[in-house]
Parts: structure tokens; C-alpha cells; sequence
């Protein structure tokens, strides 16, 4: 008769892999399974979108193209044409000038709505959802409502300035020199709802402690704000502005619901440039380009806010 053996408490198993190194083997495998989506969602629809577009950019890419398969590499060609075109420096001007404009109402009236929101009175609640509404409609509606509010003949806002005095024949869409500027407030309408929301959910995040002891050092409500609200808002504030940044400067349906990016260009942009250059005039290639300059623009931001928020982190 055999005495079996008794193995001690907490002693490994002799037998197999030990048990405490098979974690140690699934480990990596179980990151790389919950990895392997993402990078595999992101090669698939960014990855090979971006390739392709980038190789479109030095073809000769045309609607036979698409029957035959026969894109030939002309080089610089489409690059040095959209180059030399005078309505892409004024498209690249305008893209920045909307972009900037866009950012700095939509930013200041936001933070200026979320500040107001921060204090307690009735309706508060029903009047911050209903701001949100600007926000929720699509683009496309929105646009043509203004289209037909701004109408120099027919639209609602001349006919009350004309009611009130004022000049009721102001050309907001029609002009070239307030078609850009229209379209601008237009954007500054749409996303400040967004900035609102952002902001007031930062501002409700700042410690309470800190203007307790900025009213007890005797700071007026405007140095409060400068030295208290806002350097605690920075982190909501980047945010804002970079997601800002992201979805205004490749706006395209606004500017086509509302001008087309007219008269006379007026209102071109690099996205509505691209989307002409692709579907209006079947010229693939220049439009290829566009929407690399448009990429290669919004890169750089990103690394500028990446570098700064490093910078910010030390």
C-alpha cells in the first residue's frame, strides 16, 4: 500500500505549466485581441482611404478611369496645376479666415453663455435645451433656413431691419464682400450650443474653494475669472478648440446649402474646392490634391496640440 503524497499549500504543480506563468503567456495575446479592432477599423476606413488618395493625387485619374482601371502616373502634374490656379490661394485664404472667425465667436459666446448658466434662476434648464437646438438640427436644414432668412428680397431678416429703420436691402448672400461673413455667423450659430455645453461642464468641475478664497483676497469678478476660471479651464478650453478646429475646417455642406461657394467665389473654401474639382468638374486627381492639403493642414494642428499639451504635461 502506497501513501500518496501530500503536495504543501501554495507549492506550484509539478505536472503541465505552472500556473502562475500562463497569465504571463495570455497577457500579450489578450491586449493584441482587444487592440487588433481598432487598428484593423482604422486601416480599413483611414489607412487605405488616405493611401489612395495620396496615389490618386499623382495620377491621371478620370470617370473612363473607373471602367477601365487605367490611371496613369503624370507626377506633379495635378499638384503644380491646382497650384498655379489663382482660385486655391483664395479658397486657402478663405478656409482660414472662416475657420478663424467660426473658432473665436463660437469660442467667446459660448464660454459667455456658459458662464451666465452657472447661476441659478428659473428656466434655467429649459433655456440651455433649448439653445441646444441649433446644435441637433442637421446642417444641410439649417443652412437653407438661413438661406431663406437672409434672402436680400424675401428673407425675414431684412424685413425687420426695414421694419425698425434700418437698411432692409443688405445683400447678405448676394455680395462678395458679406457672403464670407454671413456664412461665418451662420457657423458661429451652429456650434455655439457645443462650446456651451463643453465649457459649462468644465466650469462646474472648478473647486468651489478657489473663488471662496479669491473673494476673501478682495479680486473683483473680471480678475477672478482671469486668474481663477480660466487657467483651470484650459484642459476643457484645448479640447474645445481642437474638436472646433476638426469640424470647421472641412465645413462643406453649410457653404453649398447656403452660397456654393459663391458669388464669384467669394466663399470658396478648400473642402467646397475639393468637392468641385471631384464631382462637378470629374477632375479627381486636383481634387485628390485639395483633400491632401486639407489633411496635411489639419496634421499639423495636431501635432502642434500634441507637442503643447507635452509641453503644458512637464
Amino acid at each position: 500500500m502506497t501513501t500518496p503524497t501530500v503536495t504543501a499549500r501554495g507549492a506550484a504543480p509539478t505536472a503541465g505549466v505552472p500556473a502562475a506563468t500562463r497569465p504571463r503567456h495570455r497577457r500579450p495575446l489578450a491586449q493584441w485581441g482587444f487592440v487588433a479592432p481598432a487598428v484593423l477599423f482604422m486601416l480599413l476606413f483611414f489607412g487605405y482611404p488616405l493611401v489612395r488618395n495620396v496615389a490618386m493625387s499623382f495620377q491621371h485619374y478620370t470617370p473612363k478611369t473607373f471602367f477601365t482601371g487605367e490611371a496613369p502616373l503624370n507626377g506633379f502634374d495635378n499638384w503644380s496645376a491646382v497650384f498655379r490656379d489663382a482660385l486655391f490661394g483664395k479658397a486657402l485664404w478663405h478656409t482660414l479666415v472662416f475657420t478663424a472667425g467660426s473658432l473665436l465667436g463660437q469660442f467667446c459666446a459660448g464660454l459667455a453663455l456658459a458662464v451666465f448658466f452657472t447661476r441659478r434662476f428659473p428656466l434655467n434648464g429649459v433655456l440651455r435645451s433649448l439653445i441646444l437646438l441649433p446644435w441637433l438640427v442637421p446642417m444641410v436644414v439649417s443652412g437653407i433656413v438661413w438661406r431663406r432668412i437672409l434672402d436680400q428680397d424675401t428673407g425675414v431678416l431684412n424685413s425687420f431691419l426695414d421694419a425698425i429703420g434700418l437698411d432692409g436691402h443688405t445683400p447678405w448672400l448676394t455680395s462678395p464682400h458679406m457672403a464670407l461673413l454671413s456664412v461665418i455667423l451662420v457657423n458661429i450659430w451652429i456650434g455655439i450650443p457645443f462650446n456651451m455645453v463643453i465649457l459649462y461642464g468644465g466650469l462646474q468641475e472648478v473647486p468651489r474653494e478657489l473663488y471662496e478664497a479669491a473673494a476673501l483676497d478682495g479680486a473683483s469678478g473680471w480678475r477672478t475669472f482671469r486668474s481663477v476660471t480660466l487657467p483651470t479651464l484650459r484642459p476643457v478650453i484645448t479640447v474645445v478648440l481642437v474638436l472646433g478646429f476638426m469640424s470647421t475646417v472641412k465645413i462643406l455642406d453649410l457653404i453649398l446649402a447656403l452660397t456654393d461657394g459663391g458669388p464669384a467665389d467669394a466663399t470658396q473654401t478648400l473642402g467646397t474646392l475639393t468637392y468641385q474639382n471631384s464631382f462637378v468638374r470629374l477632375d479627381f486627381g486636383a481634387g485628390a490634391v485639395v483633400g491632401n492639403v486639407l489633411i496635411l493642414i489639419s496634421a499639423v494642428f495636431a501635432v502642434f496640440y500634441l507637442r503643447a499639451n507635452r509641453t503644458e504635461g512637464k
